[in-house]
């Protein structure tokens, strides 16, 4: 399967900033609906209702999913990579 990663940065209620990326097939084009699934994984981190669009999301690349990567699209439609300020 090939996926599309979107690369995020999103700044924290704290001022901290958190990098991440959202991977997810790569016919999916919808913006809105990858934002969406980025506003899902900042709520699972206590970071409802920080800004997520155009400015802090953006297309990076395409790439192979790894089996894990596969699984979990599979299972709720997205993947998150932490990068940077998200324990």
């Amino acid at each position: 399967m090939k996926i599309a990663v979107w690369d995020t940065y999103v700044t924290k209620k704290d001022g901290a900033l958190m990098h991440f990326d959202i991977l997810v097939p790569e016919e999916l084009d919808e913006r809105a609906q990858i934002y969406h699934y980025g506003q899902q994984y900042l709520s699972t981190k206590g970071q409802q209702g920080q800004a997520l669009a155009s400015e802090e999301c953006r297309f990076c690349h395409i790439e192979q999913a790894t089996p894990e990567i596969i699984s979990a699209i599979e299972a709720k439609g997205y993947f998150i990579i932490e990068m940077q300020g998200c324990k």
